[in-house]
């Protein structure tokens, strides 16, 4: 069991130096398309947390991490369609104004 925690630790601290690396290199004028993109893998996210949640794997605690993980990801694909519907938002034409 340690050696599988070990493992699961080690995994999960290369992921955030890895994932820090990639996002630190992205340009601040990409961020937004980026994140955009992400909508899809979010929503992957919020399948996955149902399916832990009814599965209740871990029992009432993974019932609680389940529902906790399905209303971040939520929120999180939420605000990623606003920002992007803000970002479309900007390249309309504006009213009275000729093309």
């Amino acid at each position: 069991m340690t050696e599988t925690l070990l493992f699961e630790l080690t995994v999960f601290v290369l992921a955030v130096f890895v994932g820090f690396e990639v996002i630190s290199k992205v340009p601040s004028m990409l961020h937004t398309p980026l994140m955009s993109a992400t909508n899809a893998i979010h929503g992957i996210v919020v399948v996955g947390a149902m399916l832990v949640a009814g599965a209740a794997i871990g029992g009432t605690t993974g019932s609680v991490i389940g529902a906790a993980a399905m209303v971040l990801a939520a929120i999180n694909v939420v605000g990623g369609f606003t920002v992007t519907g803000r970002m479309l938002e900007m390249f309309k034409a504006k009213p009275g104004s000729k093309q």
